[in-house]
């Protein structure tokens, strides 16, 4: 029998993605993406000063580092990559189904962050920060439309792409409705929204929460809009009230935890 041909499409998506490849660069990414068990690390190039400054975490990898000439450096990087003389190339990493990452645990209160449409991976990555900061289970975006692993990404996040699960989903609005069926409050992030997070959430910080944050400019695309349960803004100290995708993301979390 003929396997239907969208199962034969998400087969295909499956292998291509088992097949792909990313270059992490910087001392901090490498180091911590050599040290992360759950990485398929491939090659490492390293000039010889980066080499024994990552001596230890080579070691502990058990990998064996290629020594390149810092003029001249061989991996395959964009010509303005601060690399600092270390890269690796890797597969990106399998963080599991949503319900099992995003699922409440006993003595913690579940946060995690969505972003609808957010493509910069400097932001993205610095989201990824304040997220391991701030205890989110995870960093959750649409496929398509969003930054993917990549080393900027990686450098940007200083480390914790390695232990901040970020899930790339297919259907940013389905996942909203999932999460609100295990029990998510489910919040998106309006300027003009006429509460703000301390506001929607009085009496009820111990609910497991979901922010939801989208593109600087455009904001939330209406879909996502009407799949939050509510909109809320950010308390801001005065009339002018702008912060950037990631800097909104790391106060909203803050706001947000159990007090």
């Amino acid at each position: 029998m003929k396997k239907p041909d969208w199962v034969i499409d998400k087969e295909k998506a499956r292998r291509a993605a088992a097949s792909e490849t990313v270059w992490l660069f910087g001392l901090h990414a490498v180091r911590d993406a050599l040290l992360n068990p759950r990485r398929d690390k491939l090659r490492l190039v390293v000039t010889r000063n980066a080499a024994d400054k990552l001596a230890s975490a080579i070691a502990e990898s058990d990998i064996t580092p290629e020594i390149s000439d810092a003029r001249k450096f061989a991996a395959p990087l964009d010509p303005q990559s601060v690399h600092q003389g270390a890269a690796l190339e890797v597969r990106s990493l399998d963080w599991g189904a949503l319900p099992d990452l995003c699922m409440a645990r006993e003595g913690h209160v579940p946060r995690v962050i969505l972003l609808d449409r957010v493509t910069d991976p400097h932001n993205v990555g610095a989201i990824l920060r304040s997220a391991e900061v701030f205890g989110a289970l995870a960093v959750i975006a649409p496929r398509h439309h969003s930054a993917p692993e990549t080393g900027a990404l990686a450098k940007t996040a200083s480390g914790a792409l390695e232990r901040q699960p970020y899930l790339r989903v297919r259907n940013l609005a389905q996942t909203i409705e999932e999460l609100r069926s295990m029990g998510y409050l489910v919040l998106g992030l309006d300027g003009e929204a006429d509460q703000t997070i301390e506001e929607a959430l009085e009496g009820r910080r111990d609910r497991p929460v979901a922010l939801v944050l989208g593109a600087e400019g455009p904001g939330l695309r209406q879909k996502t809009r009407e799949t939050c349960d509510a909109l809320v803004r950010i308390a801001f100290a005065d009339a002018f009230g702008s912060l950037n995708v990631s800097n909104a993301a790391a106060v909203a979390l803050y706001a947000s935890l159990p007090r």
